[in-house]
């Protein structure tokens, strides 16, 4: 029998650990933390039984990616809950850019800006499980649906800020640039539209989907899969060097790039090395948990329903949060991101006490306190929020970084998504997934498709694996 190590139990490292372990091969999943799942952990950080998402928590890309549904994760507890509106990105006149997972349902609220909402996304989103065996894949390949993705791709060069401008509203427009700052770049370069335009796809087609009981129901069913078909993990276990590894066929590695050069050391060619140590970082998260009784006094009553509520004002203001972020300064009112699980997933409540993840953008290895900006956002289009707090846990970047080495510097996506990264990965190569040492493979969020709880940096890599056994 084959043999395979993975070292990394996120979601990525996972997913390629149960992928080669259904195929034959004996698996061991060797993770540094005393707890599987990386970023797709759930916590009880304030009040005992308040479910908090550690940092992947709302997941329109993995309830619809093939290979969770492939792999049957339904048979070992996922079960995917949405909420009755995907997100709400608020303005300050108490008005929203509201966003349903109905195409139609989303245009008929835009108003003026319907019909270019429909034209944008209507098509694509009805074809989106087709779409997806492309744009989850390596982009510089042979495609299965070249027309399909040629349509789905012309826009996604395009800068965010470019894009808005077809909106007339500001509710269209602050809506689509909020989704695109999901992806930590200034919207006014090129390709900056491609992340917003992802997730917003597959959220039509599939919703903006929570995991029932935390995103820990993801790691949990895919380790229940590994251990079904003989796979083992042991936790606890730090690997920082090669010498370190378990005899094996294949070495899979979801971690960042530059851990992988230094485990390897000599033993990786020369231009590899260079190319993994210049992998570049993108800006961090500063995360507080909250816990709120009787939920956020919403102004908008949209927001009050909606799953995701993005905090920040008009696309202006999005546009120059995010480039403020990128020139290394935190803006007076950063871009924050609000999730509101609890309203699918009621299980994460304690009584009238709620759940409240939130994260604003800050940048790389920021050391300062965004507790104040971030409540009083919150605060701006919510009055009476503080009075409601009844306790709160704070992720600061450097925090972040202590409880998963691929967050370097607070960068929860692993890795800044420009061009030529979100394009290859961490180096310039057909095979992203490929160390170039025989037998080694990396499936980490720094290669494509990117981050996201739908593990298919880990199949794509479990797939160049399983060729390099078969030779």
């Amino acid at each position: 029998m084959s043999t395979a190590t993975v070292i990394g139990s996120g979601p990525n490292g996972l997913t390629a650990a149960a992928v080669l372990a259904r195929a034959g091969v004996e698996v061991t999943v060797l993770e540094a933390a005393d707890e599987i799942g990386g970023g797709t952990r759930t916590i009880e950080a304030i009040v005992p039984g308040l479910l908090h998402d550690h940092c992947s928590a709302t997941h329109p890309m993995a309830v619809g990616s093939h290979v969770l549904r492939d792999l049957g994760l339904d048979r070992h507890g996922l079960r995917w809950r949405l909420p009755e509106i995907d997100c709400a990105h608020l303005l300050d006149d108490g008005t929203a850019g509201v966003l349903h997972r109905s195409v139609a349902e989303t245009a008929r609220g835009l108003g003026p800006d319907g019909r270019r909402w429909r034209a944008l996304f209507e098509r694509p989103a009805r074809g989106y499980d087709a779409l997806s065996e492309d744009i989850l894949r390596p982009i510089l390949r042979l495609p299965r649906h070249p027309l399909r993705l040629a349509r789905f791709g012309i826009p996604t060069l395009l800068p965010a800020t470019a894009l808005a401008r077809m909106f007339r509203t500001e509710q269209a427009r602050a809506l689509w640039l909020g989704v695109a700052a999901h992806a930590f770049r200034p919207l006014d370069l090129p390709l900056s539209s491609a992340i917003g335009l992802g997730i917003l796809t597959a959220g039509h087609r599939h919703g903006w989907a929570v995991a029932e009981g935390g995103s820990r129901a993801i790691s949990d069913a895919l380790a229940e899969l590994l251990r079904e078909h003989g796979g083992k993990i042991e936790t606890g276990v730090v690997v920082r060097s090669a010498a370190q590894l378990p005899p094996s066929d294949v070495v899979v590695w979801d971690v960042a790039p530059t851990a992988v050069a230094d485990a390897l050391g000599d033993r990786l060619p020369a231009r590899i090395s260079r190319a993994y140590r210049r992998f570049r970082r993108g800006p961090a998260a500063f995360k507080i948990d909250f816990a709120v009784e009787g939920g956020v006094p919403w102004a908008a009553e949209h927001a009050r329903r909606a799953g995701s509520v993005h905090v920040c004002g008009t696309a202006a203001e999005v546009a120059a949060a995010e480039r403020a972020v990128h020139a290394g300064r935190l803006p007076d009112r950063p871009f924050v991101l609000v999730g509101q699980q609890y309203l699918a997933d009621p299980t994460r409540s304690v009584g009238d006490v709620h759940p409240l993840w939130t994260y604003a953008h800050v940048p790389h290895g920021y050391t300062g306190d965004a507790t104040e900006a971030i409540i009083a956002q919150i605060e701006r289009f919510a009055p009476g929020f503080r009075d409601r707090i009844v306790g709160t846990a704070v992720r600061t970047p450097a925090g972040f970084a202590r409880e998963n080495a691929n967050f370097v510097g607070g960068d929860i996506l692993t890795g800044a998504k420009d061009v030529r990264q979100l394009t290859f990965g961490p180096r310039t190569t057909l095979q992203p997934y490929d160390v170039g040492l025989p037998g080694h493979f990396q499936c980490s969020a720094a290669t494509p498709p990117g981050p996201g709880a739908h593990g298919m940096c880990g199949a794509n890599a479990a797939a160049r694996a399983l060729r390099h056994l078969r030779r």
